[in-house]
């Protein structure tokens, strides 16, 4: 079962708790008593830190590498994560504490199983409300570790009456029970339910109540336990919570699919998009509304041609320049440098002084490619001779590609639009930065 925000509700789940298990079962062998002090925060760093250790030793193992969710976490990575969940939440280790300290008997010999029932409650407890409280994260609906749980009966409850639908002429009897009617043919809703969405709440209903006949005990709508007592004689609210589950099963149907390919594919297509709409002219698609019939309407103000470059940042911006161009392998004074030699007089720094550096660098990169003769030094990477490239340049100016991506394309457009209002004509001569200093 897959539910917005759930990590733990998966296939995975029972090796997971089967690992932490086998771990806790070490840990309280070689720490014992250590491990139930009057101080339980003691205790609980003990146990969490031997726990990590043990974890970290099984991390090779086929059950520790296995798959423990649809979203790519290993057993191991899900066995951790809740480990360190169970530090951050310690009455549910003081409840374990308590629990044992009146259990004498898990000291003794062969009490392993005991010890283990105790420690599989804890993590299935501490299981549910993870995913209770990250579900409510997700969705902004209010969402209880029991709640969790009836989602997780509801699933199963699915999947038996799926299994007994598929084998309904073995199963005959509890089919008809279910359907609320005895079954002559296969019955219609056996081709029709297709997901959780068409399982119908009077059936779950029905199903728990022929499990006491057909099954091994009560169901669990019939049991004694008020657990699910909201959900009893309650079909639709049934009806809804399956619901929930298949549309959600159906949103993240691409788990299994490579999906990363699509940003770059967007990419190319954004790429080839600017690419048509430099070549023809007119305004492209985001750039309809904004169109106007004078040019004294546009509410663009005209570039100030006498402004100067921008000033040097403030020292925090400096000390983010400083670790993130030390984090790309350039010099930590790059930005500096590179801001130091700026051409105040070039024509495409004055009309782009409101752009960062990092945006003009990318216009250049755009317009007259990596290695043109006329940058200077201290724009080049050192190790290449070249450029940066966009993507260390947006790490430079503290940005997401696409938005370097759009602010080049941006500034390429303020270019292209000033060239032709009958400035200097826009071509690879009057962009190069050392060929304008000259020129004038």
């Amino acid at each position: 079962m897959r539910l917005p925000g759930t990590r733990y509700q998966e296939h995975g789940w029972e090796q997971v708790r089967k690992l932490l298990g086998h771990c806790s079962l070490q840990v309280f062998a070689r720490a014992g008593e250590a491990l139930l002090p009057a101080q339980a925060d003691a205790a609980l760093a003990l146990y969490t830190d031997l726990m990590a250790e043990t974890l970290s030793a099984s991390a090779r193992s086929a059950r520790a590498e296995a798959s423990g969710n649809s979203y790519g976490e290993s057993v191991f990575e899900l066995a951790l994560s809740l480990l360190y969940e169970l530090q951050a939440r310690p009455a549910d280790w003081v409840a374990l504490c308590q629990v044992l300290a009146g259990e004498p008997s898990w000291r003794g010999t062969g009490a392993e199983a005991l010890l283990r029932k105790k420690i599989n409650d804890l993590y299935a407890l501490l299981r549910d409300k993870v995913d209770a409280d990250n579900y409510q994260a997700a969705c902004g609906r209010p969402c209880s570790p029991n709640r969790m749980y009836a989602y997780r009966m509801l699933d199963t409850a699915y999947g038996d009456i799926a299994r007994l639908f598929a084998d309904w002429q073995t199963h005959r009897a509890q089919v008809g029970a279910i359907l609320g009617r005895p079954l002559d043919a296969m019955p219609i809703e056996v081709r029709q339910m297709r997901s959780a969405a068409q399982c119908k709440g009077e059936w779950v209903l029905r199903w728990s109540a022929s499990q006491a006949a057909f099954g091994a005990g009560p169901g669990p709508l019939h049991t004694r336990s008020k657990r699910f007592a909201s959900l009893k004689e309650q079909p639709d609210k049934i009806a809804a919570m399956l619901a929930e589950i298949a549309d959600y099963e159906e949103l993240s149907a691409n788990r299994d699919q490579e999906w990363a390919s699509d940003a770059n594919e967007a990419t190319v297509w954004m790429d080839d998009l600017w690419r048509v709409l430099e070549q023809a002219p007119g305004a492209g698609p985001d750039q309809i509304q904004a169109a106007v019939a004078d040019p004294l309407d546009d509410p663009t103000p005209e570039p100030d041609l006498d402004a100067l470059p921008d000033a040097d940042p403030e020292p925090a911006e400096l000390l983010r320049e400083s670790a993130a161009a030390a984090a790309l392998s350039l010099p930590p004074s790059f930005m500096q440098l590179a801001r130091a030699v700026q051409d105040a007089g070039s024509w495409t720094a004055r009309l782009l002084h409101g752009q960062s550096l990092a945006v003009r660098l990318a216009v250049y990169l755009k317009m007259l490619g990596s290695a043109d003769d006329s940058y200077p030094a201290e724009w080049r990477d050192p190790a290449t001779g070249e450029l940066p490239t966009m993507a260390q340049l947006a790490v430079l100016d503290g940005v997401s590609l696409p938005t370097l991506r759009k602010r080049r394309d941006g500034a390429i457009a303020e270019l292209t639009a000033a060239a032709a209002r009958s400035l200097p004509p826009l071509n690879a001569t009057s962009m190069r930065p050392q060929a304008q200093k000259e020129a004038m």
